[in-house]
């Protein structure tokens, strides 16, 4: 983490729990208010270097032995002041991602500017935040989690913006160009992998080393850092994707917490803090689904499914249904029974699970790569232009086609596996209408069935439930 110090004097700040002052052999002239700590100061020090108390005090006579002036509203609060305070009294002061917001917006609001004095507060603070901050891939995450305690004071002055596109920046370049400062020392998750089994030497050159520190950040600001890395167009869609499920897993609870919330604030009367909960969970995995790449796995289809028994749950906006089933639907191939097995929120018949959504991305999946009826017009030109093609290029494109329909097959094959598996599950709910039963077996075209076992087996287990 980077440091600053600022200053000369050795002169040093005591305090009381209510009065705050400097120690002086001068006596004090002028009291700040804030946030209700009041401070016992000097004007000439303060007003050298602050416009803001120049301006204050300009309307008070000479004569005035000890002016009062209160600050509302202040950003960054007292430890703000007191480290603006201390840098105009020549006291040393320490400049770090954790505080330099506070104290910048601290300093914009005291006006402390060079028209006041050559080398102020500002002018400092910004040649530390540009030459150091911005440069450092651990203190430009911190610096961007700070702009939260002041949001607007932080995008007027650009350090939100700021820190996003230095973020995003290090992520488009080679991990070994950036300074990590300690990113990687947090929590003992630096051996930890997706697939357990990449180490911190591994971490600093892998493809992904920055999802996992992005994930610390709230919703807007990921939104945003987001936005910016796909916009720069150098990040994989691949990556997003994964960046965007271990976001996921880091803010959204697990499937069966959600099951069970709502029963438990029934029970403790407490609906309205459960409304709260949903309500900053909706918006968070509709915010995740506006930001998932466009292109076809990007993100794998079990974390598409999550994603989708999530917004089930949560009741999110059809929208964002909708555009998580379209998306299971492109690559339902890699799905398995258990993916698929999305928990119905609809009292009707007590059906356990939600077979009407499954049904609609089946039905999806089948659509897709369907021929038109048929072949659209050829004019004279597109005929000759064909005609003079060499044999060899027309072979390909006839070689590329048969591939093309062996892979739509195949995976039409896979995917009625996936049907039959999911019927016998379902063929368990006792609720569950004969006709809904076949409307999953008929899902599946003649072709696809190599055999019947497992679609039998379902039946038999259908029949048994129903018997009982």
């Amino acid at each position: 983490m980077k440091f600053m110090k600022l200053g000369s004097r050795p002169d040093t700040f005591y305090s009381t729990e209510a009065v705050r002052s400097v120690s002086s052999e001068v006596s004090s002239d002028l009291t700040i208010q804030v946030k209700g700590s009041r401070y016992l100061l000097h004007k000439f020090p303060l007003l050298s270097k602050c416009l803001c108390l120049q301006k204050l005090c300009s309307g008070s006579p000479e004569s005035s032995q000890n002016q009062i002036v209160q600050l509302p509203d202040f950003p960054g609060g007292v430890e703000a002041f007191e480290l603006c305070a201390k840098f105009c009294y020549g006291i040393i002061i320490t400049l770090s991602a954790y505080n330099i917001v506070s104290v910048r917006c601290a300093a914009e609001y005291l006006q402390m500017t060079e028209d006041v004095e050559k080398g102020n507060l500002i002018y400092k603070i910004e040649v530390f935040f540009n030459s150091y901050i911005l440069h450092g891939w651990r203190d430009s995450i911190v610096t961007l989690q700070c702009t939260k305690s002041s949001p607007l004071w932080s995008k007027d002055l650009g350090i939100t913006s700021r820190c996003i596109e230095a973020i995003a920046s290090k992520v488009s370049s080679h991990p070994s160009k950036v300074s990590l400062s300690h990113s990687y020392s947090r929590r003992g998750r630096d051996n930890v992998s997706c697939n357990g089994s990449e180490s911190q030497r591994d971490k600093s050159t892998s493809k992904g080393w920055w999802a996992e520190d992005l994930a610390e950040l709230g919703i807007d600001l990921y939104w945003r850092t987001v936005i910016a890395l796909k916009a720069g167009g150098k990040v994989p869609s691949n990556l997003i994707g994964d960046a965007l499920r271990i976001y996921a897993s880091r803010w959204l609870p697990n499937i069966s917490k959600y099951l069970h919330i709502e029963k438990q604030a029934e029970s403790d009367h407490d609906l309205v803090s459960y409304g709260e909960v949903i309500s900053k969970h909706r918006l968070l995995l509709e915010l995740i689904v506006s930001l998932l790449p466009p292109e076809k796995g990007s993100a794998s289809c079990s974390f598409l499914l999550k994603l989708l028994k999530a917004a089930n749950i949560l009741k999110a906006s059809s929208s964002s249904k909708r555009e998580l089933a379209r998306r299971v639907s492109v690559q339902l191939e890699e799905a398995t029974v258990g993916d698929l097995l999305i928990p119905s929120l609809s009292n009707t018949n007590g059906v356990i699970f939600d077979v009407d959504l499954v049904m609609n991305i089946f039905e999806q999946f089948m659509l897709q790569g369907q021929s038109p009826p048929t072949s659209p017009p050829r004019c004279k030109g597109d005929f000759e232009r064909r005609r003079s093609r060499s044999a060899e290029n027309v072979d390909l494109e006839f070689q590329e086609s048969r591939r093309s329909s062996s892979a739509s097959h195949s995976s039409k094959l896979k995917v009625a596996k996936l049907v039959d598996g999911f019927l016998q599950e379902i063929a368990r709910d006792k609720n569950l209408p004969l006709s809904k039963f076949i409307a999953v077996a008929e899902a599946v075209p003649e072709f696809a069935r190599l055999d019947h076992d497992d679609l039998y087996k379902a039946i038999d287990i259908y029949l048994k439930v129903e018997l009982i």
